[in-house]
């Protein structure tokens, strides 16, 4: 069946906006069921790219950083963003840093964990921390120096399993050491996929809107990463619409 002029209208204005890439068979089938819900997922994307405190680059940067994240991994969205950022200018090493950054994601067992294990054992008896050794001093100082701050849901992982530590800090700064992105784009980078809806890892999330701030970002910026971030729930529509629209086909239902 073809499309309403309404309809006609609502893909016009998502294609000029997104491209034909950002086009599916999920959101086809949207528009045809519900063009409200569609025109206004449109408008909620937009908002972002209108306010554009952030730039197109480092915007598909860090829709990058919201899809490919351990906890989304959503492959198909994954080549559009790459190539959008390659097009507005993103140099390759500046795409690799985005996943060197969002690879750090997976510290938050540790941030998460050994807290938890600290309070069991003081449930069994634990009296208090042992005092750091000169190599957890040295690795304290050199983590403070590269990464920029200390926080001290570290400390307890410092202490414990220093091992672990040191291979996270020579992890975890490299791109601090060789990355072209500026201090602040790689804490607005780390907000990007710690307040996505997947994660919200609310400790990370505060800790780099402070380290942003430090280090020039402004609040503008800020809250466009989180819009950015914030429109990960229209996946649900793009993810699961094809699987309905065949159901749908099967059965004869015509849209």
């Amino acid at each position: 069946m073809p499309l309403s002029d309404q309809q006609e209208n609502i893909k016009a204005r998502a294609l000029e906006a997104y491209g034909e890439e950002a086009w599916s068979e999920g959101w086809e089938a949207a528009l045809r069921i519900d063009p409200d819900f569609v025109a206004a997922s449109i408008a909620l994307r937009q908002v972002p790219t209108l306010k554009r405190h952030l730039s197109a680059k480092f915007h598909a940067l860090c829709r990058i950083s919201v899809n490919a994240a351990a906890t989304h991994l959503n492959v198909p969205r994954i080549l559009p963003h790459v190539r959008a950022a390659l097009d507005e200018g993103a140099t390759p090493h500046e795409i690799l840093e985005v996943l060197e950054l969002a690879s750090t994601l997976g510290i938050h067992t540790m941030n998460i964990g050994v807290p938890l294990l600290v309070e069991v054992l003081e449930e069994r008896g634990r009296t208090g921390p042992s005092p750091l050794t000169a190599r957890q001093e040295e690795l304290k100082a050199e983590f403070t120096r590269v990464r920029g701050y200390w926080h001290d849901f570290w400390n307890e992982m410092l202490e414990l399993d220093p091992e672990m530590f040191a291979a996270y800090t020579d992890f975890s700064t490299v791109p601090w050491r060789t990355g072209p992105l500026t201090p602040a784009e790689k804490e607005l980078i780390y907000i990007s996929y710690d307040i996505a809806a997947t994660h919200l890892y609310v400790p990370g999330t505060k800790l780099h809107i402070r380290n942003a701030l430090n280090h020039g970002a402004t609040v503008e910026q800020i809250l466009e990463v989180m819009e950015i971030s914030s429109a990960l729930g229209l996946d649900a529509v793009e993810t699961a619409m094809p699987i309905v629209a065949q159901e749908l086909r099967e059965r004869g239902i015509a849209l």
